[in-house]
């Protein structure tokens, strides 16, 4: 029994509709992206506390409580 092009438009159609629905692997995609995220937000504080003006603030901040 050969298949008809209808019938193999069918099944294909029928295994594309299946890999649509089909979610495994989101959740990889999802710690993926929010590790991204963590990483960026990382880079930016590093960049903050490097600039001169944070490192005086957090500089005072610790002298004066270790001042009390």
């Amino acid at each position: 029994m050969t298949d008809t092009p209808t019938t193999h438009r069918s099944r294909l159609g029928a295994r594309l509709r299946h890999r649509l629905r089909d979610d495994r692997g989101s959740a990889t995609a999802e710690y993926a992206v929010v590790i991204l995220a963590a990483v960026a937000f990382a880079g930016v504080l590093v960049a903050v506390m490097r600039s001169g003006e944070v490192q005086s603030i957090l500089t005072e901040l610790v002298r004066g409580a270790l001042s009390l």
